[in-house]
């Protein structure tokens, strides 16, 4: 099983360079589910706007910890507008959305985590649930505002708005301006880095081929050329699933290997010392493997129940926690010492065809939802002023064919790509998850935060700088070495 070491040994290698890398992975999987053809997210944005003073916000405040969930007994959905005809998600379908985004491929290296983290490994687990659903929860919290009557109206819609509306006194559009360009840079990183490893996958299933990895990326574009042709998010959401699927049969495999090494388990193969470098790459790789934020107003905003949207938050975290805590225990207690970076490299040869061809295929289906979120925001921005451009074929098809020949060729053209999207990660991966909702959650809600609110959004900003900032300098420093500059 080496072959699959070569194939993400670099990838989590930036993990120990910045625990924000791979934040970028798992952003866009909670697209919206939606059976009108034609609907895509500005559309929808436009769609929220139109009838967002007539959404009342869930009662009570945010609560740090993981809440019992209820339904505010007055809350009224909006009815969708006639003319638009839009089917609204549900709960469960959003819930299915948001653990989309949250089981990610790099869960594989939570084992890896927990060796070199031990028994705060386990406990981190359950933290990094508890701090990604608070800071998912804030930002939702940032789309509202009291009334008159004391009622909480959703007057904002995306995380656009919220940046606008904190920046306005400075400018009108700037803070809409930073979030758009750091969404699409992350995308655009996310794209290339399922291009990367498509490439070195293939390249390491078809060894008696004799083609270079970069002419593997080749033919794992080709494959992906059809993503110029998708519209909708109907679409984009079939091959989000089918990508879930193949992701919970790796995860099945392992576990049931696990389970029939039972009797090679032990509790003292859990460390007690711990180095602080080894443990960083443990709270990267746990705590970013929770992350969804992005696009959690859209996907609130398009419920037919906004008032079930932090009782769904609470469920998909607490099982999603349920789950990497069985999957990193049994894999860490069959392996302990000898455990991989890559929790697939330890499994039997006898297993190696399937799950590597498992992680080819999970590696394009996840290619078109990054690549068409970040197209659409282009497109959105392009035709703002002119809503009928955006429906041009020939606006579409030139952003999309633009974007998808751009990350084919900075997969086979970057140097040192891992570092160079470490550096990016460790700006824009922090920010949003950290930096942002709570800067945010502050700047709107002051005066109405109690005390241990306000210590608990200042505590994550802090948390989020120095995750950043770590980041950065180890990133920078790794390109510094690799050009010979120290």
């Amino acid at each position: 099983m080496a072959h699959l070491k070569q194939t993400f040994s670099s990838l989590f290698k930036c993990f120990r360079e910045t625990p924000s890398l791979f934040l970028g992975l798992v952003r866009w999987d909670i697209c919206l589910d939606t059976d009108e053809e034609h609907m895509n997210f500005a559309k929808s944005d436009e769609l929220n706007r139109a009838h967002s003073e007539n959404r009342e916000g869930p009662d009570g405040p945010l609560k740090f910890e993981l809440d019992i969930c209820h339904q505010d007994p007055e809350y009224k959905s909006p009815a969708p507008l006639p003319h638009a005809q839009v089917k609204l998600i549900t709960s469960w379908e959003a819930g299915w959305n948001v653990t989309n985004a949250i089981q990610g491929i790099f869960v594989l290296g939570l084992p890896y985590a927990l060796l070199h983290s031990g028994y705060s490994g386990l406990l981190l687990i359950v933290l990094a649930a508890a701090l990604c659903c608070y800071t998912g929860k804030i930002l939702i919290a940032c789309l509202y505002e009291e009334n008159e009557d004391g009622r909480l109206i959703r007057v904002r819609d995306t995380y656009e708005d919220i940046a606008n509306a904190c920046c306005k006194k400075l400018s009108p559009s700037l803070g809409g301006v930073v979030v758009n360009v750091t969404q699409v840079v992350e995308l655009i990183m996310t794209c290339i880095l399922y291009l990367v490893a498509s490439g070195n996958l293939l390249s390491h299933s078809f060894p008696y081929v004799a083609v270079t990895e970069k002419t593997w990326s080749v033919v794992a574009f080709v494959t992906l050329l059809p993503c110029i042709f998708i519209r909708t998010l109907k679409i984009v959401s079939k091959l989000s699933q089918l990508c879930s699927l193949v992701h919970f049969v790796i995860i099945f495999v392992v576990i049931t290997y696990c389970v029939t090494q039972m009797h090679q388990w032990s509790w003292a193969k859990f460390r007690l010392s711990l180095e602080f470098e080894d443990f960083l790459v443990s709270v990267g790789v746990i705590i970013f493997s929770y992350t969804s934020q992005i696009f959690l107003p859209t996907l609130e905003g398009n419920m037919k129940n906004p008032g079930e949207f932090r009782c769904m938050l609470n469920w998909t975290h607490f099982l999603a926690c349920i789950l990497k805590t069985t999957f990193a225990l049994t894999a860490f207690l069959t392996w302990g010492e000898k455990t991989k970076e890559v929790i697939t490299d330890n499994l039997p040869s006898f297993l190696e065809t399937l799950v590597n061809l498992c992680l080819l295929t999970k590696a394009l289906l996840s290619y078109p939802l990054p690549f068409f979120a970040a197209t659409e925001i282009v497109c959105s921005c392009v035709s703002k002023d002119n809503h009928s451009n955006y429906r041009s074929p020939l606006l579409a098809l030139t952003v999309r064919g633009s974007f998808l020949l751009l990350t084919l060729l900075m997969a086979m053209f970057t140097p040192h790509f891992a570092l160079l999207m470490g550096l990016s990660g460790s700006v824009t991966g922090a920010a949003m998850t950290f930096l942002l909702p709570s800067l945010f959650h502050l700047k709107l809600k002051w005066k109405n935060l109690s005390f241990l609110e306000k210590c608990a959004d200042i505590s994550i900003f802090i948390l989020g700088f120095l995750c950043s900032l770590a980041g950065i300098v180890c990133s920078i420093k790794g390109l510094l070495e690799v050009f010979g500059g120290v």
